[in-house]
């Protein structure tokens, strides 16, 4: 008879210390609405002051409440910068936040400005896999940006998962 001698299996990444920051976590959780300026363009060209205007009093506001709100025009027109701020009057008051392009950007803004509120002392001389890969569309502006707020911090750093992650630095 055969005495067992496997040695119980040990979860190495568990036990390495090493911490997963997941940026979809950060992902805003108010739901995201394009505002494409194009549509309310005279023969998809021009915008008229006063068509504009009436268009914006006529449109039903109630859907961007509480939304974060991306305002761009996807028509190769030079659009007046007041249009802007006329749209930026209606959607003030209702909008959670508007920014001036499109959804990327919407996204660039919200974890430059998410991120710049994380408590870098937890992540002080820690190693730190920055998790890639996965179902919400986390721009690669969030990335870079984290790097550059952990790098200062970090024991390490690395992209991935914790059992097959790329190096990115080593505090020497």
């Amino acid at each position: 008879m055969m005495e067992n001698t496997e040695k119980p299996l040990v979860n190495r990444v568990a036990e390495s210390g090493i911490i997963t920051l997941n940026l979809e976590d950060y992902f805003p959780n108010k739901e995201i609405i394009a505002f494409d300026i194009q549509k309310f363009l005279f023969r998809g060209l021009i915008l008229r002051e006063k068509d504009f205007r009436k268009a914006l009093t006529e449109l039903d506001w109630a859907e961007y409440t509480n939304k974060m709100v991306a305002v761009f025009c996807s028509a190769e027109a030079i659009i007046p910068l007041w249009a802007y701020q006329l749209i930026a009057v209606y959607l003030e008051p209702i909008a959670a936040k508007i920014v001036c392009g499109s959804v990327e950007t919407l996204l660039t803004v919200h974890y430059h400005e998410t991120l710049a509120k994380i408590n870098l002392a937890e992540f002080e001389e820690k190693r730190i896999v920055v998790k890639g890969c996965g179902e919400k569309p986390v721009p690669a502006a969030a990335y870079l940006e984290i790097a550059r707020l952990l790098r200062p911090v970090a024991k390490s750093l690395m992209y991935g998962e914790a059992c097959s992650a790329v190096p990115l630095y080593k505090k020497k």
